[in-house]
């Protein structure tokens, strides 16, 4: 693909990873999903290699089942209100689930972090497991409502978060005037799940709104994602699947009159690094001797520093993915991929050796939006109210 943005890079930093046998490593806090330390830690790490954001999942229905270190968790705006304060450039980005918050809430929660961090907030809105919607009072709901569900959530966001005209806050204390009530704005939502009126008691982010992301790799997804946010997380096994998947997602912004390069496709990956393609495969090594049966899939991107790289611009270069979220199988894995493969990117321009930004948008390359620009509309401005 020609004309292509730098690659971006963000980083899950809620524990010891996706599997259920890091937190046993010697080298990792066996109590890293709350620890806070190692979350400032983390963040710190990211920040001092120039990555885009810091990332959280979330999880909210748990059992015996769980990856253990799921069953006692921080809460994302939480930690990364907290991570706000030890940092100055990196995204925050936090995991809310459509199917279970109330997105008045999540609207204030968001928006405040924004706030809090002058501009480096963002939220993944994702759907979640029908089986935990009994704990937040929907237990009469199934798996057929998720999607309509979050459909009537996204739109409720995007309104709320423009209650407010840029200039709609005066403050002026010589006249007395605080506000000018005309660019003040309710949205009157009437959906089958959510009634909101507005208006939202905080003002129009510094970035326009929040980044706002989705995440899967249904057709249903891709739509609400091309319709309503600014990116999606997916994942897929092979480079040539995350290039269909990806051209399907351009596809369908092109159709809308939305420009792709004004979009991020994000995938997770959990390199392995080592100086050499056997230290590697050593710390993979590692890992299999904690893991029952040797159930760790191997992972993509593994091998000495010079091939994860020449691997992450093949992805890049092809257009699987604008962004790479790196999740952390092996304790040193974000660590050695800074250290080792980042420098190396950088040498090859392919990514920053400095923020652009100050804000979220701004490093993402992200066009700010206009008051109540709505991306369903093909960027033109419904009427306030």
């Amino acid at each position: 693909m020609e004309n292509r943005k730098k690659l971006k890079l963000a980083a899950i930093i809620e524990g010891p990873g996706w599997n259920f046998v890091g937190w046993q490593h010697p080298d990792i806090p066996a109590d890293s999903s709350e620890n806070i330390d190692f979350y400032i830690q983390q963040a710190k790490l990211a920040e001092a290699a120039k990555f885009d954001t810091l990332f959280l999942i979330d999880v909210s229905h748990v059992g015996p089942g769980n990856i253990p270190h799921y069953l006692s968790m921080f809460e994302g705006v939480s930690v990364m209100s907290a991570l706000s304060m030890h940092t100055k450039k990196i995204g925050l980005s936090a995991t809310v689930s459509t199917s279970y918050a109330d997105p008045y809430s999540v609207a204030r929660q968001i928006l405040s972090l924004d706030k809090i961090s002058k501009g480096r907030a963002s939220l993944n809105a994702i759907t979640s497991n029908p089986g935990g919607m009994v704990n937040f009072s929907r237990g009469h709901l199934g798996k057929k409502d998720q999607h309509p569900m979050q459909k009537e959530f996204l739109e409720i966001l995007l309104g709320l978060w423009d209650t407010y005209e840029d200039d709609a806050f005066i403050r002026d204390k010589k006249s007395g005037v605080y506000l000018n009530p005309r660019k003040m704005h309710t949205i009157d939502y009437r959906g089958k799940y959510f009634s909101v009126d507005g208006p939202l008691n905080i003002s129009r982010s510094v970035q326009g709104r929040p980044v706002l992301y989705t995440a899967g790799m249904s057709a249903t997804l891709f739509d609400h994602a091309t319709s309503y946010t600014d990116g999606v997380f997916t994942h897929g096994n092979t480079l040539q699947e995350m290039v269909g998947m990806a051209d399907e997602v351009r596809r369908r912004l092109v159709e809308k009159d939305r420009k792709p390069e004004d979009f991020v496709v994000a995938v997770s990956q959990n390199p392995i690094v080592g100086r050499t393609e056997q230290e590697a495969f050593e710390k993979y090594l590692e890992l299999l001797r904690f893991t029952p049966q040797n159930s760790l899939p191997r992972p993509q991107f593994i091998g000495s520093a010079e091939k994860v790289a020449d691997l992450v611009q093949q992805w890049h270069a092809q257009g699987a993915m604008d962004m790479l979220i790196l999740r952390q199988d092996h304790p040193h894995g974000l660590k050695d991929f800074i250290e080792l493969v980042v420098p190396i990117l950088q040498e090859r321009g392919i990514f920053r050796t400095e923020y652009e930004s100050d804000t979220l948008r701004g490093n993402l390359e992200l066009p700010k939006p206009g008051f109540r620009e709505i991306y369903p509309a093909g960027h033109t401005k419904v009427a306030a109210t």
